[in-house]
């Protein structure tokens, strides 16, 4: 079974950290509908959606993706870096240790897990603002055990690298390359975003689908051309937030 944990949009959502973007005002209870929506969209496509309650006083908590990475093995517990957002993590670590052995990344180590994208045995790690060199080696030895590659990944103007690319099929990315190297990704498919469509570069694979932002109605063009099932959603509230789909879910097998 495929479990999605989300978590309820926080009260104060609107005190969200920003860092690429300015700062616009959020209306609570429309992102509180799409977020419903969303995950409406989660079940569509086979998910068990375990959604966590609100955490008011923490604004960017509904972005659960940040606070671990769930692999068939194991789920290490980031540590985000923004220290505000450490006390994310306290709630997650309780749902996850039903699932999987629990692993941290710890001081000096730094993580988000937007910054985290597997293709297959492959970890993607994006060297960030909010992700640091000490967390990307601890993650390396964790994981080469385990028969995983990490490999750390350079991007630029963007907070996270799943801003600049996602999976949206078996071997292929939706990459935006102004935010990074697709030489990276030497090997894979991809996909480039619309040049017009500024942080388009964000899809959320389920199965054979993909959830994805409304807003982007060019690239989801070149998508379904490349013949990739699109499952549309509206995430205009949560998008103030500095977010994409990814954000909101922590999607595993059981």
């Amino acid at each position: 079974m495929r479990i999605a944990i989300t978590r309820e949009v926080s009260s104060s959502i609107a005190e969200c950290l920003l860092t690429y973007q300015s700062r616009e005002p959020i209306d609570v209870g429309l992102a509180r509908k799409q977020h419903r929506l969303y995950e409406a969209s989660l079940a569509d496509l086979g998910c068990r959606v375990e959604r966590l309650p609100e955490e008011p006083e923490l604004p960017d908590a509904v972005f659960v993706e940040d606070a671990a990475v769930v692999l068939d093995e194991v789920a290490i517990i980031m540590r985000p870096g923004a220290e505000v957002r450490r006390l994310e993590t306290r709630t997650i670590v309780e749902k996850l240790r039903d699932y999987r052995r629990l692993l941290r990344i710890e001081p000096p180590g730094t993580m988000d897990g937007g910054d985290v994208l597997r293709v297959d045995k492959t970890i993607y790690v994006g060297h960030s603002g909010r992700t640091n060199e000490a967390g990307i080696t601890q993650m390396r030895g964790m994981l080469a055990p385990l028969g995983y590659r990490v490999q750390a990944v350079e991007i630029t103007d963007c907070l996270h690298l799943k801003a600049a690319t996602t999976r949206v099929a078996l071997n292929t990315l939706l990459i935006d390359p102004k935010w990074v190297d697709p030489a990276v990704f030497d090997g894979l498919e991809l996909i480039e975003t619309d040049p017009a469509e500024h942080h388009a570069a964000n899809a959320l694979l389920i199965g054979e689908a993909v959830i994805y932002s409304q807003a982007h109605a060019r690239t989801r063009q070149r998508l379904e051309k490349a013949g990739i099932a699109v499952r549309s959603v509206d995430v205009s509230e949560l998008a103030r937030a500095e977010a994409g789909v990814t954000c909101c879910s922590l999607i595993f097998q059981a």
